[in-house]
């Protein structure tokens, strides 16, 4: 009777840490992944007449080598593109002023443009929620 407890047990333990294993290694896989993007190549995005990257930010493995126009769907429907500058606005200087910042609604529009960066064809509207303090 004490050998089938003993082997009943040791099969339970040797299951419990096979499935332990398995997610452990696939949790190191998938991490690893990740972690590799930054070591990914900078995609290259095509060029405009006046210099300036356009394109999907989706390729991007960071906002540093996001493009300079970055592809958006108008209100309208308009397929074009937003400066990247537009999209990232002010950026707070202090602690307090990010906080002001992310409990302000803020909805605003921002051109839409054609490749070239110049020509307007739409407006893309960003809304911004509200955070508000846990009670």
């Amino acid at each position: 009777m004490q050998i089938k407890t003993w082997i009943k047990h040791t099969l339970i333990y040797t299951l419990v840490l096979t499935f332990g294993l398995i997610l452990g290694f696939s949790g190191h896989v998938s991490a690893n992944s990740y972690l590799n993007q930054s070591f990914m190549p900078a995609p290259e995005y095509p060029k405009n007449e006046y210099g300036e990257t356009y394109g999907s930010a989706l390729k991007a493995t960071s906002p540093a080598n996001e493009p300079d126009l970055i592809k958006a769907i108008g209100e309208d429907g308009t397929i074009g593109y937003v400066r990247n500058s537009d999209l990232v606005g002010k950026q707070p200087k202090t602690p307090e002023e990010a906080i002001k910042m992310n409990t302000e609604a803020c909805e605003k529009e921002i051109n839409l443009y054609a490749s070239d960066g110049k020509t307007v064809i739409g407006k893309f509207k960003i809304i911004k929620g509200i955070l508000e303090e846990k009670k």
